[in-house]
């Protein structure tokens, strides 16, 4: 027998999925359809509906799974070093373009894009991490850099080398991030002293601080409108 009987069943699945999406657009996708699809491209003669539903259980979705390093993403049965590193391109991809709209815009207009973006980007980390957002007086956005990494509950913090980056790069505000590994993100009393000192920092130069955001699994919590700042 010849034609459609000798293909192994995957491959008409595959067809369904590429029609609906062309058809419906991506949106008429599920989560692990889409995840599917794009494992269509890295692996050309496998079942991957199997890959992407234990890809999902193990990294709780897709963030989860764009997040998570290499090295994990190859403990799935059917994710090879090539796979996990399509999908860590895949991932990079994303938080660029995620950038690069933000500074098309003013920051503090585009709030929502802002808060999106260090979600997706810190929200999955292990350890704590701290960076600042540089701003412009049009408080259009001059860099994101991550200023410290640390332990799963403490990231070291320097008030003066923040102070000197800002002068460096011409800043005239910034936005303090960092993630709470822990997942709550009810800012601690070290949170809140470490803030002040910062703050106080760059009064001297006149540089301001529009926020600090706390960044975990749960949300994310802004000191300004908590009253913190």
């Amino acid at each position: 027998m010849s034609g459609d009987a000798d293909k192994p069943h995957w491959q008409g699945h595959r067809e369904r999925l590429r029609t609906k999406l062309l058809a419906r657009g991506a949106s008429a996708l599920d989560d692990y359809e889409i995840l599917e699809v794009l494992l269509m491209a890295f692996i050309p003669r496998r079942d991957v509906k199997p890959i992407a539903k234990a890809l999902e259980a193990k990294f709780g979705g897709l963030s989860g799974i764009l997040a998570a390093p290499a090295a994990d993403l190859v403990k799935v049965d059917g994710i090879g070093a090539t796979v996990a590193a399509y999908l860590k391109a895949v991932a990079e991809l994303q938080s660029r373009a995620s950038l690069q709209e933000i500074k098309r815009r003013e920051v503090i207009s585009s709030w929502s894009a802002l808060t999106a973006y260090v979600r997706r980007e810190m929200q999955h980390e292990t350890r704590e991490q701290f960076r600042v957002l540089f701003l412009d007086r049009k408080n259009q956005l001059i860099a994101d850099e991550i200023m410290s990494r640390g332990t799963i509950d403490h990231a070291p913090v320097y008030p003066r080398e923040i102070a000197r980056r800002a002068l460096e790069l011409s800043a005239s505000s910034l936005i303090l991030v960092h993630n709470h590994p822990s997942g709550d993100t009810t800012p601690s009393r070290a949170d809140i002293s470490m803030t002040r000192e910062i703050i106080d920092a760059l009064m001297a130069f006149e540089i301001e601080v529009h926020d600090h955001l706390i960044v975990g699994t749960q949300g994310l919590t802004s000191f300004r409108t908590a009253g913190l700042i």
